[in-house]
């Protein structure tokens, strides 16, 4: 017969999570996996069944008892914690009075590999739980790569949807983002004012210094709009050198005059564009919704416009609010209108 010694370093080789076992039921060697899942204790002296936990056969406290289970086959547990689970075969030794006990972790493998950071090496080269790891990594892998690339997707997505409500020159909303929120604050009946404001002697930096210029002026007072804006309130340009502010839940004039004042005095100060200045100044209309509902966003807009056209007539560089009497005299103008009726004089 072999030699125990000897008998456990096959054991250890061919079912590293095993115990070999004397007549009274003590452990005299464990398998490398078996120790390796309590580092702190040393197994062999101790009594198996003060390690282990039987779950079947049950009543079991004996040597006797433990070999005599039907087929060998046993269903334990660790009494203490972690208290991983296993099913086993107890075989007896021919003559010697002791016994085998083959353990293996079943339906409890993934999680004995997650509680005790097993890997393949602490399993026989034929155990089945070595394809079980590594459909479980492959299955990691997949879904870390499906994770990754629905990330990937959804940022792209993400990217997509601000390009598309983006003006790329000045990096402030588009018409379509400013349409989108009027559509949002009309419906859900949110009181904001909106300003309609248009730039006054913008056509002269393009035509005496060119458009790299007149590009330079529009993402300067872009910079000078967001100042003068709340995070959450929208700054959109809508045309060549035409621009919407909407104020969310902000409906009191005088703080809108005042907003007004400083937005036309940040834009009639001199920019520089490389050895030349730049002189522009900005006309404003401003149109209100009151929240409570019944608001069309093409009627403010229009509003807006009518006011604007004010401004315009009243000299540029100037605000005006909408008031009904504007409507009646003044139907259907709007900025285009205002230019017609009053030219721009080239400034340098």
């Amino acid at each position: 017969m072999m030699a125990r010694e000897h008998l456990g370093e096959v054991l250890g080789r061919l079912c590293p999570l095993h115990a070999l076992l004397d007549e009274a039921g003590h452990v005299t060697h464990a398998g490398p996996t078996l120790q390796k899942l309590r580092p702190d204790l040393a197994m062999p002296g101790r009594r198996f069944l003060e390690l282990f936990e039987l779950a079947r056969p049950r009543a079991v406290d004996t040597m006797a008892g433990l070999v005599a289970a039907p087929g060998g086959l046993l269903r334990l547990r660790f009494r203490d914690a972690p208290r991983t689970a296993f099913k086993g075969q107890i075989v007896p030794l021919p003559g010697e009075g002791g016994a085998i006990v083959n353990l293996s972790f079943g339906i409890s493998v993934l999680d004995a590999v997650r509680d005790h950071a097993l890997t393949s090496a602490d399993f026989s080269p034929t155990d089945l739980a070595i394809e079980l790891l590594y459909l479980v990594e492959a299955k990691t892998a997949a879904m870390e790569a499906s994770r990754s690339l629905n990330l990937r997707l959804q940022g792209a997505k993400i990217a997509a949807e601000e390009q598309a409500f983006t003006d790329t020159l000045t990096g402030l909303k588009n018409r379509r983002a400013a349409d989108h929120v009027l559509r949002r604050l009309t419906g859900a009946g949110h009181p904001f004012a909106l300003m309609h404001l248009d730039l006054d002697f913008f056509k002269a930096v393009n035509d005496s210094l060119g458009h790299a210029a007149g590009d330079h002026v529009l993402q300067r007072v872009a910079r000078i709009m967001l100042a003068e804006t709340r995070s959450y309130d929208t700054v959109a340009r809508v045309g060549g050198d035409e621009f919407l502010l909407i104020f969310h839940r902000l409906t009191d004039r005088a703080r809108l005059g005042e907003i007004a004042k400083r937005l036309i005095a940040g834009f009639e100060a001199p920019i520089a564009y490389g050895t030349q200045i730049c002189r522009v100044s900005a006309s404003i209309g401003i149109a209100f919704s009151d929240g409570q509902g019944g608001d069309d966003p093409a009627d403010l807009l229009h509003r807006a416009d009518l006011a604007l056209y004010a401004a315009k007539r009243a000299g540029r560089g100037r605000a005006r609010m909408f008031e009904p009497a504007m409507a009646r005299r003044e139907p259907g103008k709007g900025p285009a209108a205002a230019r017609a009726a009053c030219p721009e004089p080239r400034r340098q």
